[in-house]
């Protein structure tokens, strides 16, 4: 609470101003919320949602000036999800400093770590999905010359009530703000090719810190799936990184393949957990979509994020982040081929993404 008021304070003697982009307030301005009227009367809940036409795009925030975004509240009306997975036909892209190429560009739902186009519950330090997919994001997003949110619509039809509210500091001074810009890239290989690791991002370039990351995977083998590691090559690391795990599971706060107990007379259970900095979220074992006519049998997903806040790493020439897709049958690892997509956060002192390509709604279509 202490570092909390002194943040307040430095930016009360700043000259700081809290503003929000909402349905009912689109430009932020002050004094400009909650005109809108319903039947109950002016001012009374008369806009609080948006329709995003199929194939269209929304701007979502628009800011001039130097500032900072802090939070990011959305959330989808249910229905919609009964033609199609709307969590990855929506698209959000965020773009700083007057550029025109985006930072982040991520799919909705895995943006905020709700992965293969379904809900579950997070309660995490930077994201937290609440009951009924109340989801909230408060990555810090500064900016000195602009900053613009957008949102596409790749689903088949309209997407009718998209409630949003983006909070964001007013900074007077731009020379008081981070020079350290948001990235998010989402990324899907389906399959993975054997022996061939995995890459969440191999194009960064410059100096920065890396945030966390959210992965999900759908296993296509029989048998444990994850002791891949986690590698981060940093400034100049070719055959080897740095930095380097031992194993999915593990980097992601768990162990020993998340089971409850260890035995081999009984059937271990797999427990999902969500923590502050790690997490696993999502255990899928059966397709609870409105896709399904029957709750038939499906491949597992798994979903699973961790945020380097407390154990930051940091880059000041170049980073590339991959992950091996190793298995177990038995006492042996084998090398494995599964569907594999993930969103990778970082900040770094420039805008603009790694140019590696956003899939396409059919290439990010669930399994």
């Amino acid at each position: 609470m202490t570092a909390w008021l002194e943040q307040a304070r430095y930016a009360l003697e700043r000259g700081d101003r809290s503003r929000s982009f909402t349905a009912e307030n689109p430009t932020a301005a002050p004094g400009d919320g909650g005109r809108a009227s319903s039947i109950l009367g002016a001012g009374r809940k008369g806009a609080p949602c948006i329709t995003i036409p199929a194939g269209g795009t929304v701007t979502l925030a628009e800011a001039a000036g130097a500032g900072e975004i802090r939070h990011i509240w959305c959330t989808v009306t249910h229905h919609t999800e009964a033609v199609g997975f709307v969590l990855r036909d929506l698209v959000l892209r965020a773009y700083w400093d007057g550029s025109d190429t985006p930072s982040a560009e991520v799919p909705l739902g895995d943006l905020f770590c709700n992965g293969n186009g379904q809900r579950s519950l997070v309660t995490s330090s930077q994201v937290v999905v609440a009951p009924t997919s109340g989801m909230n994001a408060y990555f810090r997003m500064p900016f000195r010359d602009g900053a613009r949110i957008t949102i596409e619509n790749q689903h088949p039809v309209d997407v009718e009530g998209f409630f949003y509210q983006i909070d964001w500091i007013e900074i007077p001074d731009p020379a008081t703000v981070s020079p350290l810009r948001f990235h998010a890239e989402f990324r899907r290989e389906n399959p993975t090719r054997l022996a061939h690791d995995y890459a969440l991002v191999d194009d960064i370039v410059g100096r920065g810190v890396f945030l966390g990351s959210y992965l999900t995977i759908v296993a296509l083998e029989r048998y444990w799936w994850g002791e891949g590691e986690m590698k981060f090559f940093i400034d100049g690391d070719t055959d080897h990184p740095t930095i380097c795990g031992t194993g999915t599971e593990d980097y992601y706060g768990g162990a020993w393949a998340f089971q409850d107990r260890l035995s081999s007379e009984t059937e271990p259970e797999v427990l999902t957990f969500s923590a502050p900095y790690v997490g696993y979220p999502m255990y899928v074992t059966r397709d609870q979509s409105h896709q399904a006519v029957y709750a038939t049998a499906m491949a597992p997903a798994h979903g699973m994020y961790r945020w380097h806040e407390p154990d930051p790493i940091y880059f000041h020439h170049d980073l590339r982040v991959t992950l091996q897709q190793i298995g177990q049958v038995g006492p042996d690892l084998v090398e494995r081929a599964d569907d594999v997509s993930s969103v990778a956060y970082w900040y770094q002192e420039s805008v603009g993404n790694t140019g590696h390509p956003f899939p396409s709604r059919d290439q990010r279509r669930p399994r």
